[in-house]
């Protein structure tokens, strides 16, 4: 009886891990489309992924909201990096919250310049009415050790 109890509970464990690993793995998904619409500035595809509530703290501390974030995507000075990309990342789910942390280093040429940066991020998202939302984000950049 106690032996039966014990594998209805490991079994209830091990199919929430999986579902939260499914999550996880969706999440992480989601997380590098918003790499693809930056680089492509598809502002509607960022608009379903952001919450309206969203709040964006950039390398340089300064906060946006998801309609003043859009906006500068859209802005005709907005040159989106030729390749951003995620180099690492990982993700926790609690219930319906998700919190990626990781690594993107981003490149391109403004003004005729080459860039590059590699910047640490975490994106917190909501599951608001089923559908997951990023709903606060935040970017630090990576010192180049090479540049000091």
């Amino acid at each position: 009886m106690v032996s039966a109890a014990v594998l209805s509970l490991m079994a209830a464990a091990q199919a929430q891990s999986n579902h939260r690993s499914e999550e996880g793995t969706r999440i992480l998904a989601l997380d590098n489309s918003w790499n693809r619409a930056l680089e492509s500035k598809d502002i509607k595809a960022l608009d379903m992924l952001l919450a309206e509530t969203l709040v964006s703290v950039d390398i340089d501390g300064s906060m946006q909201s998801k309609s003043a974030f859009l906006a500068s995507i859209k802005a005709p000075d907005y040159h989106p990096p030729a390749q951003a990309v995620t180099e690492q990342s990982s993700v926790e789910v609690y219930g319906d919250s998700a919190v990626v942390v990781g690594i993107f280093r981003t490149s391109g040429v403004d003004k005729g310049k080459k860039w590059m940066n590699r910047e640490r991020f975490v994106d917190t998202w909501a599951k608001i009415d089923g559908t997951w939302k990023c709903v606060a984000t935040i970017t630090v950049l990576i010192a180049n050790p090479n540049t000091k």
